[in-house]
């Protein structure tokens, strides 16, 4: 079973991260809580902050390790494709400051 305090963390970080960062497609904004991404981010993201290995790399391979899936699967395309330079940097951070009050 989950640690109620590490989900609950998860939780926190997965709405922040819902709020402030999306995806551009053809110039429409889509909030990462929105297309259901923030959850699963948010837990993929949490080790780098608990871990003290927060890195801009390693952020870069855990965004570019997530497919996203095109038109109804027909073309796949790394998370990090699609999120603006400006989401990227606000992105990290959200982290640094997230790590910061943990």
């Amino acid at each position: 079973m989950a640690n109620p305090n590490t989900t609950e963390t998860i939780e926190a970080l997965a709405a922040e991260i819902g709020d402030m960062i999306y995806l551009d497609v053809a110039k429409w904004h889509l909030y990462l809580r929105d297309a259901h991404l923030h959850t699963p981010l948010a837990e993929r993201l949490y080790p780098l902050l608990t871990e003290g290995t927060l890195a801009e790399d390693r952020v870069q391979q855990i965004l570019q390790s997530i497919p996203i899936k095109l038109g109804g699967g027909k073309r796949e395309v790394p998370l990090t494709d699609l999120l603006p330079m400006q989401c990227q940097v606000n992105l990290m951070d959200l982290l640094e400051e997230f790590q910061r009050k943990m």
